[in-house]
């Protein structure tokens, strides 16, 4: 562990005194556990997340941990126990190499924004809608707080692991952030 520490910190750029953040030292393990059987496919990752160089930060000085209880988020785990969620963000980096490990190849990584995009968001809500212009903005009003920036959009990172295939992956060709890992 004492390991790993120095090499966050070093790609950090430093921290102070006090600082606290998240690291799963089981990533390598869990992903491989789970990803064994698969001799071919695709792995899709989504979640809220960063590259390490941005995740370890200095300025990220009480780490990424937040709780969610009705509606309200805080930062202590030790109320609500039982009945509130509890999250951390993803070390993509970490999930980058984790892909590697496990013999698979890291074919995409891009924001949940482009993704969506990607793969033809609008298209399918028009689909779904059909005629109904108010299901359509409804579909649409939704799709902005998957998409916009300052919602859910920059935040939720998407990655995808292949073994055995080559195809042609739609949602990662907008904008490429696999040089960021």
């Amino acid at each position: 562990m004492a390991q790993a520490c120095r090499r966050l910190y070093g790609a950090s750029g430093g921290w102070d005194e006090g600082y606290v953040s998240e690291y799963c030292p089981r990533t390598l393990a869990w992903t491989r556990a789970v990803t064994q059987s698969l001799r071919a496919g695709a792995v899709l990752w989504f979640d809220y997340g960063l590259p390490r160089a941005e995740y370890y930060l200095p300025e990220r000085h009480d780490g990424t941990l937040v709780c969610h209880y009705r509606h309200r988020a805080s930062s202590d785990p030790f109320v609500h126990v039982g009945l509130q969620d509890i999250t951390a963000w993803v070390d993509f980096t970490l999930l980058a190499e984790a892909s590697r490990e496990a013999g698979f190849e890291l074919a995409g990584f891009t924001t949940q924004a482009h993704f969506l995009a990607g793969v033809g968001i609008d298209r399918e809500m028009r689909l779904a809608a059909g005629d109904d212009e108010n299901r359509f903005a409804r579909l649409a009003h939704q799709a902005r707080q998957l998409m916009l920036p300052g919602e859910m959009g920059e935040r939720f990172k998407a990655m995808v692991w292949l073994r055995g295939l080559d195809l042609p992956l739609s949602g990662f060709e907008l904008l490429d952030l696999r040089h960021k890992l």
